[in-house]
C-alpha cells in the first residue's frame, strides 16, 4: 500500500491539484515503519540525519512512495534521489503522454503534453542520474556526470535564461542546453586529468527568466536561485571541493549566493556575463577564487553594466577594475560558444574542474590570473 498511495495522492484530474502540491501533501502525513518523515522544508542536516537512519530497504520505499518529494529533497543520499527521480518521470510521461490525447484540450497544450512526455522520457533513459525533477511549470531538473559519491571535485554549472525542463537537453545545438555543456565538462576534466575523481552536475534548478525582459534585467528569480544553490552546494555529499561555472543570467545567480555559499566553494567561474550584482570582486565577500571571461562576439558585451533601481546587474566582471582572474577564451564565439571542445575556454574550464590552476590561459596571453596560485590545488 504505501508503495502506491503515495502517486496516487499526487494525481488529481478531477481537482486540478499540481502534481508537486499533491505530492507534498501526501509526504506531510507519510511515515516509514512508525516514523514520520521530516517537512519537505525541513533543513540539509535534517534531512540527511533522517535519511542516513534507514536502511536500504526503507529509503527505496520511500523514493517509490514518494518520488516527487524524495528525488527533489536536498540531504536524500544520491542514489535515493535517482531512484525517485526515475519514479517521478516515468509516472510523469505517462500523465502527460495521456493529456496529449485528451480532446478536451486545445491543440497547442496537447502538443506541450506531447513534448514535455518526450523530454520526461529521454530523463528517465537507464544510466541518467537525476538529482533534481520538479515538474511544476515549466519544470526544474538536475542531472549528474560521474561519480558524485566518490568524487573529490564537484564542477556545478548554473545555466542562463530560456532553461527549463524542456530546454534542459538538446538534439540540436546540444552545448548550448545545460545537460549537453556538463557532459562537454566531464569528457573534457577526464581527459585533463584522467585519474582525477570528478563529477559534473547540470544544474537547472531555479526557475530562469523567459526571454530577455524584465525578469532577466533584475535579481528577482537570482534571489530564488540562489537559495536553492546553497542548498545544494549543503548537501552534496562528502567533503568535495565545489566550482560553480555560471553562464550569463546564472552568474547573477551566482553573484548573489556567493557570500551565502559554504568554504567547500573554492571556484566562482563566470562567462558571458551580465554583471554579479556587486561593484567588484571584494563585495562578493567569498573565499573563492572569482574568475571571469567573455567570448569573441558575446552580444552580452553591449549589455549596459550598471545598476539603477534593482534595473541591471552592475559592474562588468571582465572589466580590470572588478577584480576577477580574467581568463582565456579563445576559439570560442557568441554567447553559447564557451562549452564547445577545442576552445579555451572549456579547457579552462576543466582545469579549474580538476583543480590544474597552475596551467589556466589566462586572458591577453598574461600570466595574471595565476597570481597567488601554486601548484595543482593551491587556493
Amino acid at each position: 500500500m504505501l508503495a502506491t498511495t503515495g502517486w496516487t495522492a499526487v494525481h488529481r484530474p478531477e481537482t486540478g491539484v499540481p502534481v508537486r502540491t499533491a505530492a507534498l501533501a501526501a509526504w506531510a502525513t507519510a511515515r516509514i515503519d512508525g516514523r514520520p518523515v521530516p517537512a519537505a522544508d525541513s533543513p540539509v542536516r535534517t534531512v540527511a540525519r533522517f535519511f542516513a537512519g534507514l536502511d536500504a530497504a526503507q529509503r527505496t520505499r520511500l523514493a517509490d512512495s514518494h518520488p516527487l518529494v524524495v528525488g527533489s529533497l536536498d540531504g536524500v543520499p544520491a542514489e535515493t534521489r535517482y531512484r525517485a527521480n526515475h519514479n517521478a518521470l516515468t509516472q510523469t510521461a505517462r500523465l502527460e503522454e495521456a493529456r496529449g490525447k485528451d480532446i478536451a484540450l486545445t491543440p497547442a497544450d496537447r502538443a506541450n503534453a506531447i513534448r514535455r512526455a518526450h523530454r520526461f522520457e529521454s530523463l528517465a533513459e537507464p544510466g541518467r542520474q537525476i538529482l533534481l525533477f520538479d515538474p511544476t511549470g515549466d519544470g526544474l531538473v538536475a542531472e549528474v556526470f560521474g561519480d558524485l559519491g566518490d568524487a573529490r571535485r564537484v564542477s556545478v554549472i548554473v545555466p542562463g535564461v530560456d532553461t527549463d525542463a524542456i530546454t534542459f537537453e538538446r538534439s540540436q545545438r546540444r552545448l548550448t542546453a545545460p545537460a549537453g555543456m556538463a557532459q562537454s565538462l566531464y569528457e573534457a576534466e577526464r581527459a585533463a586529468a584522467p585519474d582525477a575523481r570528478t563529477a559534473v552536475i547540470a544544474w537547472a534548478g531555479y526557475v530562469a527568466p523567459t526571454g530577455v525582459g524584465v525578469d532577466a534585467a533584475t535579481g528577482r528569480l537570482a534571489v530564488q536561485g540562489a537559495g536553492r544553490l546553497e542548498s545544494l552546494a549543503a548537501a552534496l555529499p562528502g567533503d568535495a571541493s565545489v566550482a560553480l561555472f555560471c553562464h550569463s543570467y546564472g552568474s547573477v545567480v551566482c553573484g548573489v549566493a556567493a557570500h551565502r555559499m559554504p568554504d567547500r566553494v573554492t571556484d566562482v567561474v563566470v562567462a558571458g556575463s551580465p554583471g554579479m550584482r556587486v561593484g567588484n570582486a571584494a563585495d562578493l565577500h567569498t573565499s573563492a577564487r572569482v574568475w571571469a571571461m567573455r567570448a569573441e562576439g558575446d552580444w552580452i558585451a553591449d549589455v549596459p553594466h550598471l545598476e539603477v533601481g534593482g534595473v541591471g546587474h552592475g559592474a562588468d566582471p571582465v572589466s580590470p577594475g572588478f577584480g576577477a582572474r580574467l581568463l582565456s577564451s579563445a576559439g570560442a564565439h557568441s554567447h553559447t560558444g564557451y562549452f564547445e571542445p577545442g576552445t579555451a575556454s572549456l579547457e579552462n574550464f576543466a582545469k579549474i574542474g580538476t583543480g590544474g590552476f597552475g596551467s589556466v590561459a589566462c586572458a591577453n596571453d598574461s600570466d595574471a590570473c595565476r597570481v597567488g596560485i601554486s601548484g595543482t590545488d593551491g587556493h
